[in-house]
């Protein structure tokens, strides 16, 4: 905090002027501070160390996160040379599906936040689908489907559980720790993702809740009814009591308590990060789409008030939540985006992330040689692999598959929405630390034929979260006014025919094929 100087002193100190984005990604967290013209004037950037306690689980231990959660915000206002009491608000944006249980009571956790990569309920999530009871709520809901046209019908008939969902990773805590267990029958046991959490530490368990965005995130919640799910509560047995009040994206939560930061800065935005991004990308409108591309790729399109029943695997989820504004989303995703390429430099393939898109740029093509990035997906037994190896093979090849990757997985999820989402779609916005690959961008852009608009700015998570947050603390006006705050850097067009690729997208696809079921699954 900077001393007053001889002149300054004995007046009052300047105005609240500034907002905070923070976004607790799933590797990095990161805070800016903003001001009225959306410019950063202040950041800092910590690594979020994850845990491997046993093959394919995934944890982040609790306090470590809270304490560097504190640390990066009192880091980022120093770096802008602030005071804490010119702080606006704050806008908090999370990793999604990742959760944490503890004691109501005394607030101490019954275990480490349990990750959306995690796969500790793999054989949970393959034995509910092939169960009798799944598959007779399949055929209700498909006649109900018919009888009343409803969408909610139809997403309930195609219902289907992977392991990023909280339901039956929750499922697992509730069968394998007695404490828990104990807890939620005596309604002690608190349930919280992870804006949920920080939430509750900031104020010191004053605030309890979680965010719209946020809950639609979980698959333990119904977006057309905005409710948790009573369904999934009775099919897994947990009970509801265990979960936060849900309240608006943009809404005052509470205020810091005053001994954390010194002044009670108001928390006025909790928001899933995918739909903080797409708020940062002022994707207000029906028919926008959003592309981020990070650890994870996900591609989010608006579908206005109306939620998406897929048929193809499109998630639906709540945008945001704004007074009596509801905004619904329809979503693809990929699990490794920029793991893939970290799991490259790890081996040493290259220095710095940087450096791979002039490594891809440097051959016409990868030679046949293919990559399948495997590391985390909806079918755990999939193997990540290079296939179509051979003497001649380069660590430049092998770079260009990983990226060609990235990009083949971007055609399909776009194909899908394409192919699902039955509205004008208008424009591409991309962001994430990936759309900072050129290749990558440009070879999506030829494989998709669009064009991909790159902001200047491509932390939009931390952006969205202080842009929802100005909104609630009357910082910024409206999402008119934000529009008009969003400056793009690079506009990505095509520069080749998409059939250019054909033969490499189909050796990637049979690729694919081959990697799947890969490993067997061990019995306990």
């Amino acid at each position: 905090m900077l001393r007053a100087s001889k002149g300054q002193q004995g007046k009052a100190p300047p105005a609240p002027s500034y907002m905070l984005g923070v976004d607790v990604g799933s590797t990095v967290m990161r805070c800016h501070v903003y001001d009225k013209e959306a410019t950063v004037q202040g950041s800092s950037t910590k690594k979020v160390e994850v845990l491997y306690p046993q093959p394919g689980w995934v944890e982040f231990d609790h306090e470590v996160l809270w304490t560097r959660f504190v640390d990066v915000i009192k880091e980022a206002v120093q770096d802008a040379r602030l005071q804490m009491n010119q702080i606006s608000g704050l806008g908090i944006a999370t990793q999604r599906a990742t959760f944490i249980t503890w004691n109501k009571k005394t607030g101490k956790p019954f275990h480490n936040f349990i990750s959306w990569q995690d796969l500790r309920a793999a054989e949970l999530v393959k034995s509910w689908n092939r169960s009798f009871l799944l598959m007779v709520l399949h055929i209700v809901f498909t006649v109900l489907h018919f009888l009343t046209q409803k969408d909610r019908y139809l997403s309930a008939s195609l219902l289907t559980f992977t392991t990023q969902h909280v339901s039956l990773r929750l499922a697992w805590v509730l069968q394998n720790i007695s404490e828990v267990r104990q807890a939620a029958k005596e309604d002690n046991c608190c349930f919280g993702t992870v804006d949920t959490w920080l939430l509750y530490k900031l104020t010191k368990g004053a605030a309890y809740a979680t965010d719209f965005s946020n809950a639609s995130s979980t698959g333990f919640f119904e977006p057309s009814k905005l409710e948790w799910s009573r369904i999934l509560s009775k099919f897994f047995s947990i009970p509801l009591s265990v979960f936060p009040p849900v309240k608006d994206t943009s809404y005052n939560f509470g205020s810091v308590d005053p001994e954390i930061f010194g002044v009670p800065v108001p928390i006025t935005a909790l928001a899933a990060d995918q739909q903080a991004a797409m708020f940062g990308e002022c994707c207000f409108d029906l028919g926008d789409i959003k592309l981020t591309m990070g650890t994870g790729t996900f591609w989010d399109v608006n579908t206005g008030t109306k939620v998406h029943a897929s048929r193809a695997g499109l998630y639906p989820l709540i945008g945001w939540k704004i007074g009596e504004e509801i905004a619904y989303l329809a979503e693809g995703n990929a699990s490794d985006t920029g793991t893939a390429i970290k799991w490259a430099q790890e081996l040493d393939f290259f220095a710095n992330a940087d450096e791979t898109s002039k490594m891809a740029q440097s051959l016409d093509n990868s030679e046949g040689v293919c990559f399948v990035p495997s590391f985390s997906v909806n079918d755990p037994y999939a193997c990540a692999s290079f296939m179509g190896l051979k003497p001649s093979t380069t660590k430049n090849h092998l770079i260009r598959a990983v990226l060609e990757s990235i990009a083949f997985r971007n055609q399909q999820l776009y194909d899908t929405i394409v192919r699902e989402v039955h509205i004008p779609l208008t424009y591409i916005r991309a962001d994430g630390g990936v759309s900072n690959n050129d290749f990558i961008m440009q070879f999506t852009s030829d494989l998709i034929q669009k064009e991909l608009n790159k902001p200047v700015v491509t932390e939009m998570s931390c952006l969205g979260a202080a842009f929802l947050a100005g909104l609630a603390a009357g910082f910024w006006t409206d999402k008119e006014q934000l529009k008009k705050l969003r400056r793009t850097a690079v506009v990505f067009e095509p520069q080749k025919k998409s059939r250019k690729y054909d033969l490499a997208l189909d050796n990637w696809v049979k690729a694919v094929q081959r990697s799947l079921c890969w490993y067997e699954p061990t019995s306990h």
